[in-house]
């Protein structure tokens, strides 16, 4: 698994291609890297690159913007960075400088951000549409409505601004909700050190073990694999798995406890997403295994549904309509599955949807509906399948033996023109696999 993978330059002229095609001759696209962020007083969090600047350039630093001008002969792929700086580097480490970012990321010319204000009025000049995410960064709005006003200013002199602008996700989000082949290589990685990462947890597990332990074990195994959390891990012993972006992970694991995992890593940007939920002595109790049985049977519902021309929906449907009818078959609900399934009355039990897509981002972009209607799957998109049961601690409505049985169990599928591929399907999933690979601790 050491052997490290990347996207070739290829893809990325590619994917630029692809997007300026889409948006036309006329247009011009302003793609802003992320900002670095303070956690506190002079000390940044890490700093992780903007999505989308990422799946058009791979270009890592901060303090850039990336223009492209479809159909400009003077080249059409521009970027603005920083420039080398020999002394800043001695602090923070090399920088490509326009040039070295020219010859690394196959761009046709770059700038130094510096210069930005000056170039960029020129190159709105003549387009008549401009591709932006509004709103995202509110000081860079203000420095592109400067830019536009400095081209409308010369409209006397004959110069020609921008009249229409459009959300760039439009365009974006589709290209990116489909996983090329080089994508799928890098999701398969996170997904593969992600599952190594749970199961090291359950073979850590024991009775006493503090939840900042698990994660600890987990979090080791990502860094081991030059892999990252892609998000927060969760990490609930108990009752705190009924909490469902439980973030303390302070708390001790009791005997009888079952312990929820939801951790992924993060690998050259791309994002895994895996929920276990285990007993911390390596056996689940009657009811803890009622349960966790049917959660796992109504992923396999949803499942069953991550075919090509099935609607997105579908997924979901299935997994809510199994659970009621188990939660009715065990006591947990009473009434009719219609009258539940209509009223919503599940939702107490159950809360979230069965899923997200996954990709650059763990919730990834991309429309889940179109004119209302729940869009249909295709080969390429990927998402997650977690559905789950929570019973809180304090629900005097259920019989006490079920309260406080948190349980989730989700895993990252693959549409393909046939059965569907579960990238994390190496990790034990159901309780018998779960109890095995716990048996093997010694």
């Amino acid at each position: 698994m050491h052997k490290p993978l990347r996207i070739p330059d290829k893809a990325y002229a590619r994917r630029r291609k692809q997007l300026m095609r889409m948006a036309g001759d006329d247009a011009i696209a302003i793609l802003p890297a992320a900002p670095e962020r303070i956690r506190s007083r002079d000390t940044h969090y890490p700093y992780r690159q903007d999505s989308d600047l990422l799946y058009l350039t791979g270009f890592p630093e901060p303090e850039a913007v990336l223009v492209l001008v479809p159909g400009r002969k003077h080249g059409e792929v521009i970027l603005f960075c920083r420039e080398r700086d020999p002394e800043r580097e001695g602090w923070d480490g090399p920088r490509h400088g326009p040039e070295g970012a020219v010859e690394a990321f196959g761009l046709d010319d770059a700038y130094p951000i510096t210069d930005l204000d000056d170039i960029l009025p020129g190159l709105l000049e003549g387009r008549s549409r401009v591709y932006y995410h509004f709103g995202r960064d509110q000081e860079f709005d203000l420095k592109l409505i400067g830019w536009l006003n400095r081209v409308r200013a010369m409209v006397r002199q004959g110069a020609q601004p921008p009249h229409e602008f459009l959300e760039l996700g439009h365009l974006l989000d589709e290209l990116r909700l489909f996983k090329d082949r080089d994508e799928l290589r890098l999701m398969q990685r996170a997904a593969d050190i992600s599952v190594l990462a749970h199961e090291t947890a359950m073979l850590a597990a024991r009775p006493g073990i503090h939840e900042y332990q698990l994660q600890a074990e987990v979090e080791r195994v990502f860094r081991a694999h030059d892999a990252e959390p892609a998000y927060s891990s969760i990490v609930g012993a108990g009752g705190n798995a009924c909490v469902l972006h439980y973030r303390a992970n302070a708390a001790q694991a009791k005997d009888g406890d079952l312990v929820l995992i939801d951790a992924g890593a993060e690998y050259r940007g791309y994002a895994a997403d895996i929920t276990r939920t285990f007993p911390v002595n390596g056996r689940f109790s009657k009811e803890q295994r009622a349960l966790h049985d049917l959660v796992g049977q109504a992923q396999a519902a949803a499942l069953a549904q991550a075919r090509p021309g099935i609607p997105y929906e579908a997924g979901h449907v299935a997994a809510v309509e199994t659970l009621t009818e188990g939660l009715l078959r065990l006591g947990l609900l009473k009434g009719r599955l219609e009258k539940h399934l209509a009223d919503g009355t599940y939702r107490r039990f159950y809360r979230h949807k069965t899923g997200h897509w996954l990709g650059l981002d763990v919730h990834d972009v991309g429309e889940y509906r179109f004119d209302g209607e729940s869009r249909l799957l295709e080969p390429g998109m990927v998402f997650t399948v977690e559905p789950g049961v929570y019973v809180s601690p304090d629900d005097t409505t259920v019989d006490a033996k079920w309260r406080g049985i948190g349980i989730r169990t989700e895993d990252d599928v693959l549409v393909t023109r046939d059965e569907p591929q579960v990238l994390t399907d190496a990790l034990a999933r159901s309780a018998d696999e779960i109890e095995a690979l716990m048996a093997s601790r010694g």
